[in-house]
């Protein structure tokens, strides 16, 4: 399968290693061949294909307007009136009053996924799920289709279509950073290839928007100092943007080269576990909220308990959406769940802004202690 040729890029050399140069890659390892998958507009796509009557109208897959709910995925045609997924299902009505909203259909979906992440595994073992619709592959090591990932790609892209009857856009790089951004280059339904010798040029005339991580604020702090390329990027030192970005200073600086040592990591341990309802009428008091968080709480115990993960907690959080769309999380260091601390949590997020609230949540992180936890340290982490 031909791959669409992109022109010649010339990019700025990267600048000298700083003092500790130990701490950023001399050269980046393109020896590795890493696939993108990505199913285009997923469940959409699953329920035309059972019914090819909803081909070619706008169709999206959420929850009611009246409701309050958002829309999960819509087709490209529902894309056309701007409509995309975590919109509120209202809005998308109203910018397409044509819209055809379909309730979620779960176990159908699911079972979609595990026939196409079959298929992945059929090519290697090393695949990491980053929801139903969406992997990463190593093929570094695989010897099928005599070892090369470009035409694993495209073989994997006609089985899930003749299997599964959905469409995968895939993309084909040294690293996870390309792949994915690749994998996008040709969507929906489309197949781009990023070779070794072509990540330089690739990546320099990438906007740094591109680079994951980097949000609408991020970007405008960003463009306020002239950075809107990755070639841009590559113009400051690591000591430079470790100054400006904190600890992502560092990845800025090894992506804007096309560097990315994550592995893929076929066992994904869970780092969270929350629950979450929104609510058909605002929550006006902060009664009303703990009323519910208590209820939440409970759910919290339970999938805990299921995961087997109550060991494992390092931090609770409390998550605020209010009416306005504002939301807000607040978190503390924390060994277990405990409802007078999520009662705490609650009352300092609901005081930021004090209005009704739309959708409360709970839940936990299981990732490693931070640095000041380490140092037995355990203040309240405010997260706007």
């Amino acid at each position: 399968m031909s791959t669409r040729e992109r022109p010649s890029t010339s990019a700025p050399e990267p600048e000298p290693a700083p003092p500790n140069a130990q701490a950023v890659p001399a050269r980046a390892d393109f020896s590795r061949k890493i696939i993108h998958c990505d199913c285009d507009c997923f469940y959409a796509s699953v329920e035309m294909r059972d019914d090819p009557n909803l081909r070619g109208r706008p169709l999206a897959v959420g929850g009611r307007p009246e409701q309050r709910g958002v829309i999960a995925t819509c087709n490209y045609e529902a894309r056309r009136f701007g409509i995309h997924s975590a919109m509120s299902s209202a809005l998308a009505m109203r910018k397409c009053p044509e819209l055809l909203i379909l309730p979620s259909a779960m176990e159908k979906y699911r079972t979609a996924s595990r026939q196409i992440m079959a298929i992945y595994r059929d090519y290697t073992a090393d695949v990491e799920p980053l929801s139903l619709d969406e992997a990463y592959l190593d093929v570094t090591h695989s010897a099928r289709c005599k070892g090369s990932a470009t035409l694993m790609a495209a073989e994997i892209r006609e089985r899930v279509r003749e299997t599964v009857g959905v469409t995968v856009s895939a993309g084909v790089g040294p690293n996870k950073f390309v792949a994915k951004i690749a994998s996008d280059w040709n969507k929906p339904d489309g197949l781009f290839v990023v070779r070794p010798e072509e990540v330089d040029a690739f990546v320099a005339a990438l906007p740094v928007r591109k680079i994951f991580g980097v949000g609408k604020v991020t970007a405008a702090k960003l463009e306020k100092l002239g950075i809107v390329t990755c070639a841009d990027l590559r113009q400051w030192s690591v000591v430079d943007l470790h100054r400006r970005f904190g600890k992502f200073g560092r990845r800025l600086y090894e992506l804007s080269r096309g560097i990315d040592h994550r592995p893929v990591e076929a066992d994904q341990e869970r780092k969270s576990i929350s629950v979450e309802t929104t609510y058909v009428t605002d929550l006006r008091t902060l009664e009303e909220c703990a009323s519910e968080i208590r209820r939440l709480a409970e759910q919290l115990d339970t999938r805990i308990g299921r995961a087997s993960a109550a060991a494992g907690v390092r931090k609770l959080f409390v998550k605020i959406r209010f009416a306005d769309f504002q939301r807000t999380t607040v978190e503390c260091v924390a060994g277990a769940t405990d409802l007078p601390t999520i009662l705490s949590l609650l009352e300092k997020g609901f005081a930021r802004r004090n209005k009704p609230v739309r959708l409360l949540g709970v839940g936990v992180r299981l990732e490693e202690e931070d640095d000041a936890a380490k140092n037995g340290q355990f203040p309240l982490f405010d997260v706007d």
